[in-house]
């Protein structure tokens, strides 16, 4: 093997998925740099591996950068692993990947298990093109924004979350007018009660209601390209915000029923409704 930074994919769930080439990297490397040292040495050592850890994660990976490089400069062969699937996508990783490129050093993918990947190739979805969007920020603006890219994107979306607010996310996506979205969750990929289950968000959100959910989650949501642009229907939209307004409903029950029955944005649904208030009185 020659001296380099070693990007190795380990499982996300199931052990049988460490490829032997993993293993003999993972084997051969003089030090393996891990997101968490006692989850990986849990695993190198069900695979008999004596690996030589050191941490590398959120924190402490801008300050771990010239160590590797120095490393690897010197002769050294290092592994960078995370706690499951594939370094650096939506985990630790990229900024030291870039600074031994940026050095003139070699880095090798040893390709393994990504939970992208795994829960495209069940969706049925369609998968030649598609936007990762990772882990939903967890509110304000940045979290807006992120709602707004899932629910505008023509292509087959994948994103992470928690089993606590998966709930709390079909609930705002149903708001924005996705409810009838094509979506599929996949709960736990190769582990035991490993589940994928493919409906519409509205339906999956009643099912959630009534049996919650645990584990690891991935979801991926069919693009919105085949449908009519929410922006093609604002004329309609605005004549029943007038209706609605004239009748005595609230700016807020206004503005969701345009977002469950046009699919306009949230932010859009609220300066509509608004206006008809205002042209109301």
């Amino acid at each position: 093997m020659e001296s380099a930074l070693y990007v190795v994919g380990t499982p996300i769930g199931n052990l049988g998925d460490l490829s032997g080439r993993a293993v003999r990297v993972l084997t051969e490397v003089g030090r393996v740099y891990a997101e968490d040292t006692r989850r990986t040495g849990r695993l190198l050592a069900s695979a008999g591996i004596e690996g030589r850890l050191r941490s590398l994660h959120e924190h402490n990976e801008a300050a771990r950068c010239a160590e590797v490089v120095e490393f690897v400069a010197h002769g050294g062969l290092a592994a960078l692993v995370t706690d499951a699937g594939t370094p650096a996508i939506s985990d630790p990783g990229s900024r030291v990947v870039a600074a031994v490129l940026e050095a003139g050093l070699p880095v090798r993918a040893v390709p393994g298990p990504s939970a992208p990947a795994a829960a495209l190739s069940v969706s049925g979805l369609p998968a030649d093109r598609y936007l990762f969007l990772g882990f939903a920020p967890r509110s304000g603006g940045e979290r807006d924004a992120w709602l707004e890219r899932l629910s505008g994107s023509p292509e087959t979306v994948v994103a992470f979350e928690s089993p606590h607010r998966i709930a709390a996310l079909l609930a705002e996506l149903e708001g924005r007018g996705l409810g009838e979205r094509r979506c599929v969750l996949c709960r736990e990929l190769t582990k035991l009660h490993e589940q994928v289950v493919a409906c519409t968000i509205s339906e999956l959100s009643g099912k959630l209601e009534e049996t919650g959910t645990r584990g690891e989650v991935t979801l991926v949501v069919a693009g919105g390209g085949d449908g009519p642009d929410w922006r093609s229907r604002l004329s309609e939209a605005r004549a029943q915000a007038e209706r609605r307004a004239v009748a005595g409903e609230t700016t807020r029950d206004i503005a969701e029923a345009l977002q469950r029955e046009f699919g306009l944005p949230r932010n859009d649904a609220y300066t509509v409704a608004l206006e008809a208030g205002t042209d109301s009185t």
